[in-house]
């Protein structure tokens, strides 16, 4: 009998561990949904490290109590190959020496709280300084007269975009110089006062011309109220229908949010195939990066990268964590090359905290004949 409840019982656990899978599939491959028919789906690739963390816990199980078994899950993990490795990577690390790569740094730099002290913008170009990247991508900030006078002798060029006056500014810093920038088409740019959009800055690097594009796609527009209504239900301090409400609430604020952002991104990869495939294209090689406001499970990031390398999955480790505020924890800023460089090292910057993002760094290798 208890041989029998015991088999019953191990049976009903491997059933589980196939049905997590399923769901892991359907979750990681959610990001072909397109948002304009399936906004609400669209947001499902947000729950997909539940679903890895507990396929991972069959594993340890089987691996305890029945190891011929421990094939279910590591089959899940197989067939789900490509959602797990973009959600959490895992490199050799890659070597070359810093003076034959390119350096380049990510990072909305901002706080709505801070953003006007004089202490929060001292320790942003003080990374920076620290940092000394070749390039810098800035979402949400710009230098003033004298910082940028400060930062002269790191960075001679410097551009910026703006759609509105007061909207949202994107900002490159340079070594080298920025010949010209020119909007990325985008039919949303009057959805959002704020003006979220995308830019491409032309960088001469020697005989050679890149393509850096920044980004800052549409936001999840969540009130400060909503976010602190957020935290509350992460730490347990709702009542059970609030937890119900907000949950509706929150889902279909992710909803329209990503039905926004998605025309956004299409804008982008039409920009990017452009680059890429028209016969008139005078600039092949292209670093795009920025805050996508989407996690690496998620039509923005699938749209955005399609013909470009993701460099923190050819370079970097984990799941690597860069918006961490109002409970929120997830890598919406990314970084993305054409086949001329190679990734080297990409990870999350996490000392600086001073942001609701941490910065994202990078080194890029030019491949040689290409």
């Amino acid at each position: 009998m208890l041989k029998r409840l015991k088999k019953f019982t191990l049976q009903m656990i491997a059933g589980a561990n196939v049905a997590t899978i399923l769901l892991m599939l359907l979750v990681g491959y959610s990001d072909r949904l397109d948002p304009a028919s399936f906004p609400r789906l669209a947001n499902i690739g947000l729950t997909f490290p539940f679903f890895l963390i507990v396929n991972l816990g069959f594993l340890v199980f089987w691996l305890l109590f029945k190891k011929r078994w421990m094939l279910i899950p590591i089959a899940g993990l197989l067939v789900g190959y490509q959602p797990v490795r973009t959600y959490c990577p895992l490199n050799i690390p890659r070597t070359a020496a810093a003076d034959s790569t390119l350096s380049l740094v990510c990072f909305n730099a901002y706080n709505h709280e801070k953003l006007e002290t004089e202490v929060f913008r001292a320790r942003v170009t003080d990374f920076l300084r620290e940092q000394a990247a070749d390039l810098v991508c800035l979402q949400e900030f710009d230098l003033n007269a004298n910082e940028r006078t400060r930062m002269a002798d790191l960075y001679p060029y410097r551009d910026t975009t703006r759609v509105v006056r007061g909207g949202d500014m994107l900002t490159v810093l340079s070594r080298y110089p920025i010949v010209r920038k020119e909007h990325i088409p985008n039919v949303s740019y009057t959805l959002t006062p704020e003006a979220h959009h995308s830019a491409a800055f032309y960088v001469a690097m020697g005989s050679d011309t890149v393509c850096v594009i920044n980004n800052h796609l549409e936001s999840t527009n969540l009130t400060v109220e909503e976010r602190s209504d957020f935290r509350k239900m992460m730490k347990g301090d709702m009542q059970k229908e609030e937890v119900r409400a907000e949950s509706r609430k929150l889902v279909d604020r992710l909803a329209e949010s990503t039905r926004v952002r998605a025309p956004q991104a299409d804008g982008v990869a039409a920009y990017v195939d452009s680059l890429l495939h028209s016969p008139s294209s005078h600039c092949r090689s292209i670093i795009l990066c920025g805050d996508l406001n989407d996690g690496p499970i998620s039509y923005a990031h699938r749209v955005v990268g399609q013909q470009l390398a993701d460099c923190f999955r050819e370079s970097g480790n984990g799941p690597a964590i860069t918006y961490h505020a109002n409970a929120f924890y997830v890598r919406i800023d990314h970084i993305f090359c054409s086949a001329d460089w190679v990734p080297i090292e990409c990870f999350v910057e996490r000392k600086i905290d001073f942001s609701d993002h941490f910065p994202l760094v990078c080194r890029l290798k030019k491949r040689l004949n290409h």
